[in-house]
């Protein structure tokens, strides 16, 4: 039995965190106009490229912004939200969650939500943190402002549904891995010192065995990407050749967090009454 009532689910996410990226790492990585000039392509070209590409496909796929970029690049979200996309909450301003006081952590929640409620008339339904980390008041956050769905734990290749606190929730989780994020692979810069970088096609062989597996077991597969690293040239080539082969499979949906999860959550529910 598949999990979506259109098949296969692949997701195909991206964290359009731009300079953000470098901030949250060092604030004073503000002072240094060409580390900041990589977090501007996500902005000024990769992004683009992207949504074109996911045009020429037909696809309508999440991606998860910062609040400070939503608020920075406001005709950017307006093209990502009249092209069909979902825009989904990655904090505010990307700064680490194990660095932020209570206090701080849920100012960056509510900052966030409302940025993406004015740009998009709605709260948003999913919720990535940023650098992959959770502190004791991130979960009950979610669980408080209402989220459909997260995107963080690497424990699973399938969706199920968040305990938070020991009790059951209806929020459910989205796993991805290491490996299936192209940060691993394609992230480099002087500050990130033993960082090498991966061919396309070493990435595109991992990304596609994957899927052949993942398939098979008719689980989901969660691919984690950045505009500014996977917008690129030969990073596109990486995308592009994983949705030709997702393609040329049956009952493969390529879709939103949002609309998936709606689809699949009544079977999770199901599973554990």
């Amino acid at each position: 039995m598949h999990l979506t009532s259109k098949g296969f689910p692949l997701f195909l996410t991206f964290d359009l965190d731009a300079e953000t990226m470098w901030t949250a790492r060092d604030a004073s990585y503000a002072n240094r106009p060409i580390l900041m000039s990589q977090g501007a392509y996500g902005w000024k070209v990769g992004t683009g490229r992207v949504l074109d590409l996911l045009a020429r496909y037909g696809l309508k796929v999440t991606v998860f912004v910062p609040g400070l970029v939503v608020e920075q690049r406001p005709e950017l979200m307006e093209r990502i939200l009249k092209e069909g996309h979902e825009i989904a909450h990655h904090s505010y301003s990307h700064r680490w969650i194990l660095n932020l006081s209570p206090e701080e952590e849920r100012e960056e929640m509510e900052k966030g939500i409302e940025a993406i409620r004015r740009i998009s008339g709605s709260n948003p339904k999913g919720w990535r943190s940023p650098a992959a980390e959770l502190s004791p008041i991130s979960l009950p956050l979610l669980v408080e402002h209402g989220f459909d769905y997260s995107s963080n734990f690497f424990d699973d290749d399938s969706p199920y549904l968040l305990e938070v606190e020991g009790k059951p929730t209806k929020i459910v989780e989205l796993p991805f891995r290491w490996v299936l994020d192209d940060a691993p692979f394609f992230q480099y810069s002087i500050v990130l010192p033993g960082r090498t970088l991966q061919p396309p096609t070493a990435v595109l062989e991992t990304w596609t065995t994957e899927f052949d597996v993942l398939y098979a077991e008719r689980r989901m597969m969660m691919v984690g990407m950045h505009p500014q690293l996977i917008g690129q040239p030969s990073r596109l080539t990486v995308l592009e050749g994983l949705i030709e082969h997702a393609l040329k499979h049956s009952n493969v949906w390529i879709g939103r967090c949002d609309e998936m999860v709606e689809d699949m959550r009544p079977k999770l529910e199901a599973a554990h009454p």
